[in-house]
């Protein structure tokens, strides 16, 4: 089942498995360390325990500085 709804960084965040999928410049690699920063605040995850992929360099240093 999938549904399309927006990303709200102030509400609970999804469980399971997430696709994140939206055009160039939209905000995807802040919406992934945004998910990321808020999931290890809130105890929901370890850091030693996220694996973030992205699809080029460019994202990847920005996720790696974020």
């Amino acid at each position: 089942m999938t549904t399309e709804a927006s990303f709200d960084i102030t509400k609970p965040l999804p469980q399971g498995t997430v696709l994140l999928a939206a055009s160039a410049g939209t905000g995807k690699t802040w919406t992934i360390s945004a998910v990321c920063a808020k999931a290890i605040a809130t105890g929901m995850v370890h850091m030693e325990h996220l694996l973030l992929v992205t699809f080029n360099r460019s994202a990847a240093r920005e996720l790696h500085g974020r």
